[in-house]
């Protein structure tokens, strides 16, 4: 395995122990779905350090990541659990700084995917006019009002560029240069491993080249981005991937009431986290009687010509 080299396909283990360091910025994007839950597993298992993690919508696996302490920072524009209710491990960690205070950097979601735009720019900051009346300026001083250069009579906010050390993707498929395509929900991926330092594709399947250059409207990340290109199928659980297997809506049920109590979560990471060697472990640990209830069925998309000229 080399990876950032000419051989980009690399496993989970490799990926993480290679390219995110303690202290490091990291990004696991993906927005209701591609959500890589198996990189912050293995984040967990090796025992990074003093993170500060970014995300538009922080949930469950940020909890998780938060419970098991890797992480001292939290940038973000929402938290919580989907459709269920709080994130009790952050909780803990913000209004009792137990077992240690975390701090926390808030924006809207359009402030967070100017920040990543402004990251991926190499731009100083980005301008964004929806701040006003918000209290978010208040809460935090990196959102700084500013008068446009046209029209000092507009006022404006600006908002920081973000540059994660390290942006974690997941695709439904990728080639082993790291070309990977993505379709449903899109979220900010695409800003936020240009944004990023080093870069990982997390993908259901690994394809030939000539797969992605057929569809190429799909390719949401370039290869040239790209420093390892992980194969892990069924790494979103609980969160989903179109056409791949569905959002498993029951686990974000349990997760609310077992996250509640410190020792039940720690008991739940040593059993799913740190009792596993592989995200392979969890997929067999999961079940296939899981898997099955989680299938999607077909919905296939229509075909195009895109021409040839001989």
């Amino acid at each position: 395995m080399s990876v950032g080299g000419a051989g980009k396909v690399a496993t989970m283990r490799d990926a993480v122990a290679e390219l995110v360091r303690d202290g490091d910025t990291v990004a696991i994007e993906g927005f209701t779905h591609l959500i890589c839950f198996a990189a912050g597993h293995e984040i967990i298992r090796q025992g990074r350090r003093d993170l500060t993690l970014c995300r538009l919508t922080p949930d469950v696996i940020y909890d998780q990541m938060v419970g098991a302490g890797v992480a001292s920072r939290l940038v973000f524009s929402w938290l919580g659990n989907p459709g269920v209710g709080s994130l009790h491990a952050i909780r803990r960690r913000i209004e009792r700084a137990e077992p240690a205070p975390l701090e926390v950097e808030e924006y809207s979601h359009f402030g967070m995917v100017c920040r990543y735009v402004a990251g991926a720019s190499r731009l100083p900051f980005f301008p964004i006019r929806s701040y006003a009346g918000s209290d978010l300026p208040v809460a935090n001083p990196r959102i700084v009002e500013i008068e446009s250069p046209y029209d000092p009579s507009d006022r404006l906010y600006a908002v920081p560029p973000l540059h994660p050390d390290v942006a974690i993707v997941h695709a439904q498929r990728a080639d082993a240069n790291g070309d990977a395509q993505i379709w449903g929900l899109l979220g900010c991926q695409k800003e936020a491993a240009f944004a990023a330092e080093r870069v990982i594709v997390v993908c259901e399947e690994l394809v030939e080249q000539d797969v992605v250059r057929a569809d190429p409207n799909r390719t949401v990340i370039p290869g040239l981005i790209v420093d390892a290109v992980v194969v892990e199928p069924r790494a979103c659980h609980p969160s989903y991937a179109q056409g791949y297997y569905d959002r498993d809506n029951r686990f974000y049920l349990e997760w609310d009431t077992l996250a509640r109590d410190p020792e039940t979560l720690e008991g739940w990471l040593r059993e799913w986290v740190y009792d596993l060697s592989s995200h392979a472990d969890y997929v067999e640990k999961l079940g296939e009687d899981r898997w099955r209830e989680l299938e999607p069925g077909d919905a296939w998309s229509g075909r195009v010509n895109y021409g040839r000229y001989d």
